[in-house]
């Protein structure tokens, strides 16, 4: 199992950062670098819940996973793992999103995935050896250009 949990800011306000996370729009790859958009599939979204299929492509590796994202909770987003070529059911992410004094936002994120194949064991050992930051990364990307301002 790897568990990562890391603090982000961001100038954004709490509402644009949950916009951002739940945008499940055809947009949703060009937010998130991470996201290969042949990977990209809608399944539903309701009033507190959606079911989202996301992967991405590295050289010689595919890693996808179709996951249940839930913000029933107010301040927090969570997307757990239904079926996935790396990760096991039940494996989840979540975002717990809250304002900074002075403005912006403070997004505590748990990573917490438990590898279902070796390549997801490969996957998560490098995640967990960088202490998270290819996951910090990705979130950070994602922010700068929600905002950044559009020509």
């Amino acid at each position: 199992m790897a568990k990562i949990e890391m603090d982000i800011e961001t100038n954004l306000d709490p509402e644009r950062v949950k916009a951002a996370l739940l945008d499940f729009s055809p947009r949703r790859p060009e937010l998130w670098p991470g996201i290969e958009p042949s990977l990209y599939e809608v399944y539903s979204v309701g009033e507190t819940s959606a079911e989202i299929k996301e992967g991405t492509k590295f050289p010689g590796a595919v890693f996808w996973a179709r996951e249940r994202y839930d913000w029933s909770k107010p301040g927090l987003i969570t997307w757990t793992v239904i079926e996935s070529n790396f990760s096991a059911p039940g494996s989840h992410v979540s975002a717990g999103i809250s304002p900074k004094e002075g403005g912006g936002s403070r997004i505590h994120v748990t990573w917490d995935r438990t590898p279902s194949s070796f390549m997801g064991r490969i996957a998560m050992a490098m995640i967990r050896t960088a202490k998270g930051k290819p996951v910090r990364r990705s979130i950070e990307q994602a922010l700068q250009r929600m905002d950044s301002p559009k020509d």
